[in-house]
């Protein structure tokens, strides 16, 4: 028992300081979670974290850091991958709450679909965080993520900057995610007045209905062959973005559209080193897993966590935590990506002479 206890003592140290450093950056002030069981005193925390899918490239660094950060808190972590599809992930979640878990982490596969199973969880006293995404009107313990209205005012704003007039396509994340809209948000910020003074036309904007590209493909290969001149084309995520820019090599148009994404995947920080992606959008990973696990492992014991910031999830006004995004573009991998060890120096210029 003394080494549990002294387990235990450093875990709250090391909660309070990842705690501290939230508030810190993010200049959250005073609102609590809701009331919640708490696992016995001589058992580790048990966390719930279901996942959407492992098909982004970014989902399994966002597993291993939550999962390490979660064990160097003293916590368990029992994983389900639901591969994109909502009523796989429902009938995961009840599983994981049948099994006793302490808290549910959730990145829903889809916004709406997995409302009831969320409020179901806090019906049996289990607190619920929203992981990047959100659930809607779930009334979940709490919301963190990205800025991801900037990720999309981020994209737009570099792309008028060397694209101030011309013609548009907007490829948008999948239709059952929120993000995707939060995003769309963010590109509209910055075009809609450009598109009102008549500099840049809207040609279309795809909305698909996951995050596979098949249906991105095939709507954007249809524009091309129209023959109307693209200019600049933001995009939900890196993985669009390579579909577009094959559909543009395709048809030897690289290099002549702008094309932007987002996760800084390591193909598309090749691209953007290469020359046929023009910029992407980093979210460091391990940040956000390290903030959550400490935050998980606080809901899990019943302890008090306060906010300021708020988001509407479509019925309540729930905590949030928004992480800053950061743009990355050629004359920034250095100073981003390989700095951060996210990518290395050799893997990111691979493919180019230097």
């Amino acid at each position: 028992m003394r080494k549990m206890d002294l387990r235990i003592r450093n875990m709250r140290r090391f909660i309070v300081v990842a705690v501290c450093v939230v508030c810190a950056s993010a200049n959250l002030g005073l609102s609590s979670c809701s009331k919640s069981k708490t696992p016995a005193a001589d058992r580790s925390p048990m966390i719930g974290l279901a996942l959407d899918s492992l098909v982004v490239e970014r989902w399994r660094r966002d597993v291993d850091s939550f999962t390490k950060a979660a064990h160097d808190l003293g916590a368990e972590v029992v994983l389900r991958v639901a591969n994109q599809d909502a009523n796989t992930q429902i009938a995961q979640v009840r599983e994981l709450l049948n099994q006793g878990i302490d808290v549910l982490v959730i990145i829903p596969n889809d916004a709406e679909k997995l409302s009831d199973i969320c409020r179901e969880a806090k019906r049996k006293g289990i607190p619920v965080m929203s992981y990047d995404r959100l659930v809607h009107n779930a009334n979940v313990d709490v919301y963190i993520s990205f800025d991801n209205e900037k990720v999309g005012s981020l994209q737009a704003q570099a792309l008028t900057e060397v694209v101030p007039e011309g013609n548009y396509v907007i490829i948008n994340g999948a239709i059952t995610d929120n993000n995707a809209y939060m995003i769309n948000k963010g590109f509209h910020a910055v075009l809609d007045p450009l598109i009102a003074a008549g500099k840049i036309h809207l040609l279309e904007e795809i909305w698909p209905s996951d995050w596979m590209s098949d249906e991105v493909r095939t709507r954007f290969e249809a524009l091309v062959k129209s023959g109307q001149k693209i200019d600049a084309v933001p995009c939900g995520n890196d993985m669009f973005a390579e579909t577009v820019i094959s559909v543009l090599s395709e048809n030897r148009m690289v290099g002549k559209t702008k094309v932007t994404g987002q996760d800084a995947e390591l193909a598309a920080c090749q691209r953007i080193a290469e020359g046929s992606q023009f910029a992407t959008i980093y979210k460091p990973i391990d940040a956000l897993a390290l903030k959550a696990a400490g935050f998980a492992v606080m809901m899990a014991h019943g302890e008090k966590i306060d906010y300021d910031n708020k988001i509407d999830d479509g019925r309540y006004k729930v905590p949030y935590i928004a992480l800053e995004p950061i743009l990355v573009t050629a004359q920034t991998l250095e100073s981003t990506v390989i700095k951060d060890a996210f990518h290395t120096r050799e893997d990111v210029y691979r493919n180019v002479k230097r």
